[in-house]
C-alpha cells in the first residue's frame, strides 16, 4: 500500500511510518524542513516537500496515494485560530482529493473535551463542529467525506502519548515544576487523563489501514483509561525530588500557563471497541513506568 502521511517526522507521525515500512508499506510523508525530509529518507520513505498551509501539495500527495494519514497539527496553543483554520484545510483539501475513491483517510483527533466528567466511549460524537471549534470541527468533517466516498477513519489519540523524548504534554508539566520548585496539581487531582506509550499509538494506525476499519469509524489509542493528575504530579516529583502540592483553580493560569487548560480537564477514555475491531493489545510502558524510568528528567 501506498500511503501518504502528513506530521510524518513528528512525536506519533514517525512511529506509524516505522510500524508502516516495517510491514512491507510505501510511504510519502510531507516534510517542510531539510532535516525532515532526510530523516525520511533514512528511513526509506519516499519525500513531497511542503506543509500545512500547502494545500495544493496536499491534494496532490492525497491523490497520488492509496491512503492517506493526516497526523500534522501546528500545535500553535497560543493562537488556536491558527490551528483550526489549518486543521480544516488540510481535512477539506485531503477529503476532496480521494472523493468517490472510497481509499482510507486515517485522521488523527483528540480527547480532549468530547465527555467531560466520564470516559469517553467510541460510539460517542466529536462536540466540535465548524472553524471556530476545536481542531477547526475537523473530525466531524472528515467524517461527513464518508457520504461523498471516502473511507474516513477517526484515531483520538489520548492526551498524553509517552515516553522517551515526548515533547508534549508531560515535557510541559515537568518543565514547569522545575520552574514553580513543586509539582503541583489543580485542586484535588481527582480529574483523569487517558495515556498511550507511543509506540503503540503508531501501531493503531497501522492497524487501522491494515485491518479495514469501516468507513466512519471511531477509534481511540488509550491504553489507560484513566490516569489522576495528582499521581501525575507525584511521578513528577518523585522523578525531580519535588514537594508535591495542590494549586487552587484560580491559580493554576499562573502557575501552568498555557496547560491549565488541559491540565484541569478531565480526559478519560476506553478502548474497548478500538481493541476487538483492531485486535490491538497496548504493550509499551505505562504512563507511570515512563515518568518514573528518568527519561523525561535529563
Amino acid at each position: 500500500m501506498q500511503v501518504f502521511i502528513t506530521g510524518a517526522t513528528g512525536w506519533i507521525g514517525s512511529a506509524a511510518v516505522s510500524e508502516l515500512l516495517a510491514a512491507g508499506h510505501e510511504v510519502t510523508g510531507l516534510a517542510r524542513s531539510d532535516a525532515s525530509a532526510d530523516a525520511l529518507r533514512a528511513k526509506g520513505a519516499r519525500v513531497r516537500r511542503g506543509d500545512l498551509d500547502d494545500l495544493g501539495g496536499i491534494r496532490a500527495g492525497a491523490a497520488d496515494a492509496d491512503a492517506v494519514v493526516h497526523l500534522a497539527n501546528k500545535h500553535d496553543f497560543a493562537n488556536p485560530a491558527v490551528n483550526n483554520r489549518a486543521e480544516r484545510g488540510a481535512v477539506q483539501a485531503i477529503g476532496e482529493a480521494l472523493a468517490g475513491s472510497h481509499r482510507p483517510f486515517v485522521l488523527a483527533s483528540g480527547l480532549a473535551f468530547v465527555t467531560p466528567g466520564r470516559a469517553a466511549t467510541e460510539q460517542d460524537p466529536s462536540p466540535f463542529h465548524g472553524i471556530d471549534s476545536m481542531r477547526g470541527g475537523g473530525e466531524n468533517l472528515a467524517l461527513e467525506f464518508v457520504e461523498r466516498g471516502v473511507n474516513t477513519v477517526v484515531v483520538r489519540f489520548a492526551p498524553t502519548v509517552h515516553g522517551d523524548g515526548d515533547p508534549g504534554f508531560m515535557s510541559g508539566l515537568v518543565a514547569a515544576a522545575r520552574a514553580q520548585g513543586v509539582s503541583a496539581y489543580i485542586g484535588e487531582g481527582a480529574n483523569r487523563w487517558a495515556a498511550v506509550h507511543r509506540g503503540d499509538a503508531g501501531r493503531v494506525v497501522r492497524l487501522a489501514l491494515e485491518e479495514k476499519a469501516p468507513a466512519g469509524s471511531i477509534l481511540h489509542a488509550a491504553a489507560e483509561t484513566g490516569i489522576p493528575t495528582r499521581d501525575i504530579a507525584e511521578a513528577i516529583g518523585r522523578g525531580l525530588g519535588l514537594p508535591v502540592t495542590s494549586v487552587p483553580a484560580d491559580q493554576a493560569g499562573a502557575h501552568f500557563g498555557w496547560l491549565n487548560k488541559f491540565y484541569g480537564a478531565d480526559m478519560a477514555a476506553d478502548s474497548d471497541v478500538t481493541r476487538a475491531l483492531l485486535g490491538w493489545t497496548p504493550g509499551g510502558p505505562t504512563l507511570a513506568e515512563d515518568l518514573d524510568s528518568g527519561c523525561y528528567y535529563r
